[in-house]
């Protein structure tokens, strides 16, 4: 068995313009007082990485990794999920989406896409660079506006959507595998895969292709009332990243799932920090730990309630407690004895 390894924090809600949140230097002292072991990095905010460097320059990227060092910290992954968001934009949503690209592309949706896929590109190189085997991003979503099925989808409307993801995705997964880098995509409402079955769909669309993988964020699926658990002994071999993140779900007689276009504060289901949710962690670093996931464990702040500063003084305690030091015995060791064919064979009434 592997043993996970952590506190991570996923440093994209803490950044801002304001010391120490504003370079990263001084976010990862910060981050590393608080008892983290790594920090994920956005690669969309400049304050901290600057991707298009960090893709041309192996200098920059030792610099990187020296300033975290410094502060006594590892960096667990780069995030591209406003970048991966832009790969596929259904047009419902490109005055929203604009907002995740430079100012010069707005209102430019194809020249939007290409620079998203040049973003992605680069993040496999930057990985290599540092060291790094895996990153985590979005999918996209094409058909998402037409998630419930009323009125009816035209038929072949959901095979096309996933056959066109599987287009624009294949160059990416090549050259993420030229580097040696996964993809670990986080499965969220908001993007074509949502779920179990929206992921096998678009792994079958992209032969099974070995760099698409899996971001594990249990909060999606309490969200969605699925069995998160499961969900790990399902699809554990794909998993190459997880977010520590909680929610709760809160069904009333006004509102379920959907939630009623309520506000988050006012949501039947809403995300919280660590502790505060109904998410069963202990449950599920067990079963990490049980199928061998040996990568980083790592917060992703996101409450409508309590401050992103307390969340993060919580945060890293929390998942401490909760990594197994796997084990490389069994307990009932002491009882055991060598192995004696013939004994093994008087019992069984081998002759």
């Amino acid at each position: 068995m592997g043993q996970i390894k952590g506190p991570g924090i996923f440093l994209a809600q803490f950044s801002g313009d304001q010391a120490p949140f504003n370079n990263l230097e001084s976010i990862a002292q910060w981050a590393a007082n608080l008892g983290y072991k790594s920090v994920q990095l956005p690669t969309f905010d400049r304050r901290l990485f600057d991707l298009d460097k960090a893709a041309s320059s192996q200098t920059y990227c030792d610099e990187i990794v020296g300033k975290c060092r410094e502060a006594g910290i590892e960096i667990s992954e780069l995030s591209t999920h406003l970048q991966g968001q832009l790969v596929a934009v259904n047009p419902a949503y490109d005055l929203s989406f604009d907002a995740f690209a430079p100012k010069e592309l707005k209102g430019k949706p194809s020249v939007r896409q290409a620079w998203a896929v040049d973003q992605l590109k680069q993040a496999a190189i930057a990985s290599r660079r540092m060291g790094l085997n895996t990153t985590v991003s979005f999918t996209g979503a094409l058909a998402w506006p037409y998630i419930y099925p009323w009125p009816q989808r035209p038929q072949g409307l959901v095979e096309e959507t996933f056959a066109e993801l599987a287009r624009r995705w294949l160059p990416i997964f090549d050259a993420y595998a030229e580097q040696g880098v996964d993809i670990g995509f986080e499965i969220h409402p908001g993007e074509d895969v949502f779920d179990g079955a929206t992921f096998e769909m678009f792994l079958n669309a992209v032969n099974d292709h070995e760099v698409c993988r899996i971001n594990y964020d249990p909060s999606h699926f309490l969200l969605q009332q699925m069995d998160y658990l499961e969900f790990i002994d399902i699809y554990h071999e794909r998993i190459c990243a997880f977010h520590v993140k909680d929610a709760e779900f809160n069904p009333t007689g006004r509102q379920g799932v959907y939630s009623g276009y309520q506000g988050w504060q006012n949501r039947a289901g809403r995300f919280r920090s660590l502790g505060d949710g109904q998410v069963n962690f202990g449950a599920i670093f067990s079963k990490l730990t049980q199928y061998g996931y040996d990568s980083w464990a790592v917060l992703e702040w996101e409450c409508c309630l309590k401050s992103s500063e307390q969340g993060a003084r919580e945060g890293a305690p929390f998942i401490a407690e909760h990594i197994i030091e796997s084990t490389g015995k069994a307990f009932d060791d002491f009882a055991g004895g060598n192995v004696d064919r013939s004994v093994i064979n008087s019992m069984l009434g081998i002759t």
